[in-house]
């Protein structure tokens, strides 16, 4: 047998290993692959006097059939299944999934997904102005105490799900450590919401202006007439003997 390949020239060699590398690559490339993962869902259309409270799920799972070529560079993070928001009222809305919308390479297709249908709620927007409070926590230095707090802005305009809205009557700052201040100081801090479906509609940071003060020397007390410094009566001469 080693005589046989004796005889063929090094060029047929190559070629003939070359054509075999093509045809195995073609044979991995055209083979149909089954690939499964999450698509996050969007919602777009969504009208400015409602807010969205509660939706049923934030991804589709689907299971795409294709070949190894086409699925290659898929990029599956940046896929996204759109849900047509558009005349939504206050209430639950549901929308049948339809797979077929999202982008997928040529030649492959959808053979699975779940769930099947989206719900969403939407409930009216609320708007309200209410107080800011701050959250000091801690004792200043020895010998000194907060003579006052200054907040900047004093109130803020939250929006959000209406019922949720109505509700508060104040929002309070992140936590404000005041250990060991012995001087009046001035902190930028966020407001914090907690859960939920309301927020501010400046967000940008308050100003804090905690007033330290020192605390007061107290006075020495009064000497009355014929006491010594501690209060106690002092002794009165005989009357006789002054005589």
């Amino acid at each position: 047998m080693a005589s046989r390949f004796q005889n063929l020239r090094p060029g047929v060699l190559v070629l003939a290993l070359a054509i075999s590398v093509f045809i195995w690559a073609v044979a991995q490339g055209t083979s149909s692959v089954l690939q499964s993962f999450d698509v996050k869902v969007e919602l777009v259309g969504v009208e400015e006097s409602l807010v969205v409270t509660d939706q049923s799920s934030d991804a589709i799972n689907v299971r795409l059939r294709g070949s190894r070529a086409a699925l290659r560079n898929l990029d599956t993070k940046s896929l996204k299944y759109r849900v047509d928001a558009r005349g939504g009222k206050p209430g639950v809305a549901v929308y049948e999934v339809d797979v077929d919308t999202i982008d997928h390479p040529a030649g492959s297709q959808f053979v699975g997904y779940s769930p099947s249908q989206i719900q969403v709620r939407f409930e009216k927007r609320g708007r309200k102005a209410v107080g800011v409070r701050a959250e000091v926590e801690g004792i200043p230095a020895p010998g000194f105490h907060v003579a006052g707090v200054a907040i900047e802005p004093a109130k803020v305009w939250l929006a959000g799900a209406r019922s949720q809205v109505m509700r508060l009557s104040e929002v309070v700052t992140e936590p404000i450590d005041i250990s060991g201040l012995a001087a009046t100081e001035k902190r930028e801090v966020r407001l914090v919401l907690g859960g939920g479906t309301v927020w501010v509609e400046d967000n940008a940071p308050v100003q804090v202006e905690l007033r330290i003060e020192a605390d007061p020397v107290p006075e020495p007390p009064a000497i009355e007439e014929g006491t010594d410094l501690e209060g106690q009566a002092l002794e009165q001469p005989d009357q006789e003997a002054r005589t």
